[in-house]
């Protein structure tokens, strides 16, 4: 069994990309600038947004967090994304989800200009990722294929279940692991809530991509020998033995799982930095105009 070490990973792609941006600065080119919108205070969201941040900075991005009050309406909103929008100095950004109720994500998500869209959620993004054009992918999935292209794992003609059917993270890895290139080929099925006897299909599956938000939901009795695992879940569950009085669990049941894997992704370190290192990667794309 072999960690799939995301945070190892992403440190030598995070030193890769700084590279790169040290070379367009001495061509004389500006230096790539993502801008995230942080609207309300919730605190996952400025945990994540702060891990953005010092993750600009370790790669020499220039950065910037816009932060508005709960309250701040939708017209508002909409208002900061067009100047955004119009803003030549601002290669890409982001728009933290989740939003307060009294506004449309999606119409949020459709007033980012495609080509500063490095979260890769816009219908212009996804249409030409499901057609296999240049476009910007999904944080999550984007950072999957990374990972499994960097520790080499076999994708041809394997069998692979997705657990979990979100826009985010579900639908477009299944999309990406079924294309005609590497990683890819795969012969994928999609499980969700719906799902009956989803130990049917799991018991079956050469990979696992386990997206479906339940702590610990899948036990090692439903998994093959050497399958390989990928957890995307992160939950908060309370540990009063802990330092903190938290621990973070995914939605794999990792000492079940692991001692069955050829690999296995842990939580935390795993998927998580995956994620960031893959909007800078798409950040340093919309500075180099290479999307859209």
């Amino acid at each position: 069994m072999e960690i799939l070490d995301g945070k190892k990973l992403s440190d030598t792609i995070k030193m890769e990309i700084s590279a790169q941006v040290e070379k367009m600065v001495s061509e004389g080119k500006k230096r790539p600038h993502l801008v995230a919108v942080l609207v309300g205070d919730d605190g996952a969201s400025r945990t994540y947004v702060g891990h953005k941040e010092k993750a600009c900075s370790q790669v020499g991005f220039d950065s910037e967090v816009m932060r508005f009050p709960e309250s701040i309406s939708e017209e508002e909103l909409l208002s900061e994304i067009e100047k955004l929008n119009a803003n030549d100095d601002v290669d890409g950004f982001i728009v933290q989800l989740p939003l307060p109720p009294h506004i449309d994500e999606n119409k949020v998500i459709e007033a980012v200009d495609p080509s500063k869209d490095v979260d890769g959620f816009h219908p212009v993004n996804v249409g030409r990722s499901e057609l296999g054009l240049p476009a910007f992918l999904p944080a999550t999935p984007y950072g999957i294929l990374t990972m499994i292209e960097r520790y080499g794992i076999d994708t041809k003609g394997k069998s692979c279940v997705i657990l979990g059917r979100s826009n985010i993270v579900g639908r477009p890895i299944a999309n990406l692991l079924m294309r005609k290139a590497y990683p890819g080929d795969c012969t994928v099925t999609v499980c969700h809530s719906r799902t009956v006897n989803i130990e049917k299909y799991t018991k079956e599956a050469d990979i696992i991509i386990a997206a479906i938000g339940i702590p610990e939901f899948l036990k090692g009795d439903v998994v093959k020998e050497g399958a390989v695992v990928i957890d995307v879940g992160t939950t908060r569950i309370e540990r009063p033995d802990t330092k903190t009085g938290f621990k973070l669990v995914g939605d794999v049941a990792f000492d079940e799982v692991a001692p069955k894997c050829s690999y296995i992704t842990p939580v935390p370190g795993g998927v998580g930095p995956m994620t960031i290192v893959s909007l800078l990667k798409n950040t340093l794309l919309a500075a180099e105009k290479k999307c859209m």
